[in-house]
């Protein structure tokens, strides 16, 4: 990709007369105390917290339109278009903010752990922490590459900076702001880091397939044999929580590409979620989090400093962010071959979907398209509790292309490397959300590891009444009731209820795709209200 010449005003901003480059952990942790941004833990982790803004904002994130790109951004409420003199004058406004503060801080990395397809980028920051979560989340290159290192995108990140939406043209004092002509992402009136690491994402989700690289929001791992896995999900249904297996290595844990090589990760690191963590349940996260680790809105004791991940009193939305090196069974460098297994993750607080079974061709871009999961409580402002939601390719705010875009290539490549597909439900059991509770993490695991291991791909089944889907009917350490909804629950007519409330909802969400065939349309459920 050409080399792309910063602005005049990245230049002047990079003139900072005290801009701290490529600082070392052990360094920034020095500058996170020193400016009072954050305290060390119990573990040796920094533990910070982001104010009223515990997560994602995406009614205030806006893409420029331009001659760059917008014949092919899907414009909508997803991709909400802001003018180029806006971005300009914003543009102008936060760069000098940033030149009055006494330091600010730069990282030079990479996304895109594959040499031929990563973008070379560089996060300007005006808070310490944020710095050291872009080094963790992001590739961090060697010294040798470091003195050749020519960025391709730059974040400008502000959190203190607070638009005027009557002047600025944003809907509120919160901004992430996309140009791809200029290269440039914005990012102001939010401390939530994780801005910082969706917003690369969506800048890859564009540039990866025009370059025939599909995309993904997933986690992936690989087994003894070299077999590949992906989980496909919404933040909270479980990607980084499965991939983290000790029985396989870890390639990456949220954001991936598929090329005609293999699988490779977009990222340097993992941000989990870490609500309820427990060294025995996961031990593996539980463990990653040391020095070097950033703890965000996550409740420490005064004295001891030992972190409480019961506490939801900040939110819900507690995340952990750490290198993949702190995980000990990793890739390295992250990239893997081509998917033997694809599962797609969701958290139904219906209590109605299977808690595994096993998708044709058909059902699996049916599934894959309508992305459904129940978006859990703190993963975005204003979400309490959880809300049934629709997010094409299990990735709707991060797409800047129609889903149809990534879809057909996902199906294309099921087809070409013949990967069986799985819809895991790690939702609820026994009822709804406030009558069931939320599935056994230990049954998860269970069920997917027979799918990984094959077990399940001729496995018995049974079809689902209302959903159309196969069960199996044995799965090893899980009980036969467990596997079928409605023997779990104490009102049949309730449930049966709940389950036809879910299809409609499937059958409403699907009437958007108008080009979808005819043999996808028809794998969704079979129930069809009258």
């Amino acid at each position: 990709m050409k080399t792309v010449e910063q602005s005049l005003l990245l230049k002047d901003l990079l003139s900072h007369n005290n801009l701290q480059r490529n600082l070392a952990v052990p360094r920034l942790v020095e500058k996170i105390r020193s400016r009072g941004e954050g305290v060390l833990t119990a573990t040796g982790a920094v533990r910070a917290t982001t104010g009223k803004y515990t997560g994602r904002s995406p009614k205030d994130k806006f893409i420029v339109r331009d001659e760059e790109c917008e014949e092919f951004i899907d414009w909508g409420l997803v991709n909400q278009a802001i003018d180029e003199e806006s971005f300009d004058k914003l543009h102008e406004k936060v760069v000098a903010y940033l030149k009055d503060k006494n330091e600010i801080f730069l990282f030079n990395g990479f996304a895109g752990a594959d040499a031929k397809y990563r973008l070379p980028i560089q996060v300007i920051n005006e808070y310490a922490w944020h710095n050291l979560f872009a080094r963790q989340l992001f590739i961090t290159p060697t010294d040798e590459e470091l003195k050749d290192h020519q960025s391709e995108f730059t974040i400008v990140s502000a959190p203190t900076f607070k638009a005027d939406p009557e002047v600025d043209g944003t809907n509120s004092e919160t901004f992430i702001l996309v140009s791809f002509k200029k290269r440039v992402i914005l990012i102001g009136g939010t401390e939530y880091a994780g801005e910082i690491k969706k917003s690369i994402f969506s800048v890859m989700n564009y540039l990866l397939p025009r370059q025939d690289i599909l995309s993904m929001h997933c986690s992936a791992n690989v087994g003894q044999e070299g077999d590949v896995a992906l989980f496909f999900g919404l933040s909270g249904t479980g990607k980084t929580t499965l991939s983290a297996d000790p029985y396989r290595r870890l390639i990456g844990d949220d954001e991936h590409g598929w090329s005609p090589n293999g699988i490779f990760n977009i990222e340097g690191g993992c941000y989990a979620k870490c609500i309820n963590l427990s060294q025995e349940k996961e031990p593996q996260i539980y463990n990653a989090i040391r020095f070097g680790s950033v703890l965000e809105n996550v409740v420490l004791d005064d004295e001891s400093r030992e972190p409480d991940y019961d506490d939801t009193s900040l939110t819900e939305n507690t995340r952990a962010a750490y290198p993949l090196e702190n995980i000990d069974n990793i890739v390295s460098p992250s990239v893997a071959g081509h998917p033997n297994t694809i599962i797609f993750l969701t958290a139904d607080a219906s209590g109605t979907l299977p808690p595994i079974s096993k998708l044709t061709k058909e059902q699996a871009m049916y599934h894959f398209l309508s992305g459904y999961t129940s978006k859990l409580a703190g993963t975005e402002r204003g979400v309490t509790e959880p809300q049934a939601t629709f997010s094409a390719c299990f990735g709707s705010p991060f797409l800047p292309l129609a889903p149809s875009t990534y879809a057909n290539m996902l199906g294309e490549k099921i087809d070409q490397y013949n990967s069986n597909v799985f819809l895991v439900n790690t939702g609820w059991t026994g009822g709804s959300y406030g009558v069931g509770k939320r599935m056994k993490l230990s049954y998860t695991r269970a069920m997917v590891h027979s799918a990984l291991e094959g077990e399940l791909n001729s496995a018995e089944t049974t079809k689902d009444d209302i959903f159309g889907l196969e069960i199996p009917m044995h799965v090893p350490g899980v009980p036969d009731e467990v596997l079928v909804p409605i023997n779990t629950w104490a009102d049949k007519a309730a449930y049966e209820e709940e389950a036809k409330s879910l299809a409609k909802k499937f059958h409403e969400n699907f009437k958007k795709f108008k080009l979808a065939s005819d043999e996808i349309k028809q794998a969704g459920p079979i129930w069809k209200p009258e």
